[in-house]
């Protein structure tokens, strides 16, 4: 688990579709003007994070957190509006997250988050390291050359995984981490598009490390469950209670699996 870096993009919106109100009787229902969900303001951001490192006595030695990027960029404005003058740096959204806009920012930007954790945890970045993602077309693909050449140089030794079609609960940013994230982020009301995005990147910094840490755990129940069910997805997760697990000591680093379901999975290949 801990060379392993899930990767995966989510579409954030700047505010909900819906919400709910208590109002005293005299009080006038808000206004939601949109007509629709594709009338709010969104921005794809990528992710990428890793299992959070922690000592012998629990103490944090690295949070796993590599940092967010959401998809803008910085354009002069064109004309003087109600919002800007002429001339003013504007940020706008990328509206089309194609390949090519992965592969930079996995080259230019993830890449050079590993020369700073290799700088905090060196013993970490000696072996390989792969990079977990699903089989969306805008990703690239684990042979790209333009990827490679980076992922070999400065003594790296990193490669593109792709997990299995129709398997979310792999990947922990959908198995309950972007939730967290966005219901941080839903916290805040912001109106222009850099507080939107700073609302969504304080909410990842926001989030404690356990929070993390928690759903690695709950990626290990949902592998074991997976090869309960022969590759099925038709299986619940029990409560393990890590809360309560952490008042006693760290939660362990591998949960185990019964010989009987291994066995049985083997037979079933």
């Amino acid at each position: 688990m801990f060379n392993y870096v899930h990767v995966d993009e989510k579409w954030f919106y700047m505010s909900k579709e819906s919400k709910k109100y208590y109002l005293l009787p005299r009080e006038q229902e808000p206004l939601h003007a949109r007509k629709s969900k594709r009338f709010i303001t969104n921005v794809v951001v990528l992710d990428a994070v890793a299992q959070p490192r922690f000592d012998s006595s629990g103490n944090q030695e690295f949070n796993g957190k590599i940092p967010i990027f959401p998809f803008t960029y910085k354009e002069l404005a064109k004309r003087t509006s109600k919002n800007s003058v002429a001339g003013t740096v504007e940020t706008k959204l990328v509206s089309s997250v194609t390949k090519d806009v992965i592969r930079s920012c996995l080259i230019e930007e993830v890449l050079e988050v590993f020369l700073a954790i290799r700088a905090k945890c060196p013993h970490d970045t000696k072996n390989v390291i792969f990079i977990q993602q699903d089989n969306a077309k805008p990703h690239i693909e684990p042979n790209d050359p333009e990827f490679l050449e980076v992922a070999s140089s400065d003594g790296f030794n990193i490669n593109i995984s792709c997990q299995l079609p129709n398997s979310p609960d792999m990947n922990v940013l959908y198995l309950g981490f972007f939730r967290a994230i966005q219901s941080l982020q839903h916290l805040e009301a912001p109106s222009k598009v850099d507080d939107f995005v700073n609302a969504i990147e304080k909410a990842f910094h926001d989030l404690p490390s356990q929070s993390l840490n928690h759903v690695f755990l709950t990626l290990q129940q949902c592998m074991i469950e997976v090869i309960k069910y022969f590759r099925g997805n038709n299986y619940k997760l029990t409560h393990m209670g890590k809360e309560k697990l952490e008042k006693f000591g760290p939660l362990p680093l591998q949960l185990g699996c019964d010989r009987d379901i291994v066995e049985k999975a083997i037979l079933h290949l």
